[in-house]
C-alpha cells in the first residue's frame, strides 16, 4: 500500500513537471516560429529586389546596345553617303538646265509712245551647276538676249550667275561670285512657267529692277523652321543724271563695275505656313552714282511682298520704293521712286490659269508737278502643256500721266528644264 502511494506521488510530480515544461516551451516555440517566418520573408524580399535589379540592368544593357547599334547604323550610312559621293563621276555631279521664252507684242502707242508689233526670242538661258562634294557647289547661268548679240545687233550675251556656294553647317551657307540680289518675287525665280503674263511685271522691272545681279559675297542663315535670313555685300548701282537717275539704267552687271561704293542688301523671309511666303528686303548704298558728289548720294531701297496659294486661288502683292538723297536727283523728282502691284489668279483647270494684275509705278515720284506716274491693267491666261512648258496670252491697258500709253495684247511661249 505504501508503495502504491509512493508511485502515485512520483507520477503526480512527473506530470506536474511535464506540464510546467510544456508551459515554458510553447511561447518559446511560438517566438522561434515567428522569427523563422520573418527571416523567410526578408530573404524572399531580398531575392525579389535582386531579381528587379537584374531586370533593370538587363533592360539598361539592351537599351545601350540598341543605341550603340543605332549610332553605328547612322555612322555607317554617313560613311556610305560620303563614299558614294566620292564615287560619283564628274558627269553625275554636274547638272545642266535652262529656260527660254518667245514673245509676240502687238501694242498701239498713244501720245507719242511707239507702236510695237514684233516677235522676239527674248531670252535663251543655260544653267551649268557642279557639286564638288556634299557641301561645296558651283552655280552658273549664261544668257543670250534677243537672239543675236554683237556689234550692231539687238541682243547681248550675259553671265547672270557664277558663284561658289559652301555649306558651313546645316543652317548657314556662304557664297561668293556673281549672283542674283535677294529682293522681290521675280528676281531670283523668273523662269517663264513660274509666273503669269508674257512680260515680267513693270514694277519689279523698273523699280527693283529685275533681273538684277551683282558681284560680291553673301550669307544665307536658316534661323529656324520657316525662317530664312539672307545678307550680301556687292557692287552698287551707278545711276546717271542723263537718264533722270532711273534705277534700271544703273545696273552695272559686274562688267568692270565701279566698286568705289558698295551696296548692302538683307532679306528676311517666312514660309512656315504651307502656301504662304512673306518677305521684306532692305538695301543701302552711300553713293548711287559712284561719282562722290552731291548729285545723288545715299540710297535706301525698301521692299515687301506676299505670295499666297490655296487650292485654285493664288495671290501676289509687292511694294518697292527708293529714298535717294542729293540735289540733282531731287531736282528731277527721282529722289523717290516707288511702285506697287497686286495680282490675283485662279486655276480653272489643273493646267489652265487666269489672272489679272494692277500696277502703279513712278521713277520720279519725288516731284508731284512731273507727270511721271504709270498705271497698267493686265488680264490673261497661262496654259501649261507640261509643268515646265507654258503658253501665255494677255491684254494690257497702260495709262500714264505723261499721256504716252501702250495698249494691246501679248502672246508668248516659255519653258524650263
Amino acid at each position: 500500500m505504501f508503495e502504491s502511494s509512493y508511485r502515485k506521488t512520483v507520477r503526480s510530480c512527473l506530470t506536474a513537471a511535464a506540464l510546467v515544461s510544456i508551459g515554458i516551451s510553447l511561447p518559446a516555440m511560438a517566438n522561434a516560429n515567428q522569427d523563422s517566418d520573418l527571416g523567410q520573408r526578408i530573404q524572399a524580399l531580398e531575392a525579389q529586389l535582386q531579381a528587379l535589379k537584374n531586370q533593370i540592368a538587363a533592360q539598361q544593357s539592351a537599351e545601350d546596345t540598341a543605341k550603340a547599334e543605332q549610332q553605328a547604323q547612322i555612322e555607317a550610312l554617313a560613311d556610305e553617303q560620303a563614299t558614294q559621293s566620292k564615287k560619283l563621276s564628274w558627269a553625275e555631279r554636274t547638272r545642266v538646265g535652262g529656260y527660254g521664252e518667245l514673245h509676240y507684242n502687238n501694242l498701239d502707242g498713244e501720245g507719242g509712245a511707239k507702236d510695237k508689233d514684233e516677235i522676239d526670242f527674248h531670252r535663251f538661258v543655260l544653267f551649268f551647276n557642279h557639286a564638288f562634294n556634299d557641301r561645296l557647289r558651283l552655280n552658273t547661268e549664261l544668257e543670250v538676249e534677243h537672239s543675236l548679240a554683237g556689234e550692231g545687233k539687238n541682243g547681248e550675251v550675259e553671265v547672270e550667275q557664277a558663284y561658289i556656294e559652301y555649306d558651313i553647317n546645316d543652317r548657314l551657307s556662304a557664297k561668293g561670285g556673281l549672283f542674283l540680289i535677294p529682293v522681290g518675287i521675280l528676281n531670283e525665280t523668273h523662269e517663264p512657267p513660274t509666273f503669269y503674263g508674257v512680260e515680267r511685271n513693270a514694277v519689279e522691272k523698273n523699280i527693283i529692277p529685275s533681273t538684277w545681279w551683282a558681284g560680291g559675297a553673301g550669307l544665307t542663315w536658316r534661323i529656324a523652321e520657316g525662317w530664312t535670313y539672307d545678307t550680301a555685300i556687292h557692287e552698287g548701282l551707278a545711276t546717271t543724271a542723263g537718264k533722270n537717275f532711273a534705277i534700271r539704267n544703273g545696273r552695272q552687271k559686274t562688267s568692270e563695275a565701279n566698286a568705289k561704293d558698295l551696296a548692302f542688301t538683307s532679306r528676311l523671309k517666312w514660309t512656315a505656313m504651307p502656301g504662304l511666303e512673306l518677305a521684306a528686303s532692305y538695301q543701302y548704298q552711300s553713293d548711287i552714282t559712284q561719282a562722290k558728289n552731291d548729285q545723288a548720294n545715299a540710297a535706301h531701297l525698301y521692299e515687301a511682298h506676299a505670295v499666297y496659294r490655296h487650292g485654285q486661288f493664288g495671290l501676289r502683292a509687292l511694294y518697292a520704293g527708293w529714298d535717294i538723297k542729293g540735289s540733282a536727283v531731287k531736282a528731277v523728282g527721282a529722289d523717290a521712286q516707288e511702285g506697287f502691284y497686286i495680282e490675283p489668279s485662279w486655276k480653272i483647270a489643273q493646267n489652265v490659269g487666269l489672272f489679272t494684275r494692277y500696277s502703279i509705278w513712278d521713277n520720279q515720284a519725288g516731284d508731284d508737278s512731273i507727270l511721271s506716274e504709270n498705271k497698267q491693267w493686265d488680264v490673261g491666261v497661262n496654259w501649261w502643256l507640261h509643268s515646265n512648258v507654258v503658253v501665255k496670252a494677255d491684254y494690257q491697258n497702260q495709262n500714264n500721266e505723261s499721256g504716252k500709253d501702250q495698249n494691246g495684247f501679248n502672246l508668248g511661249v516659255g519653258y524650263q528644264f
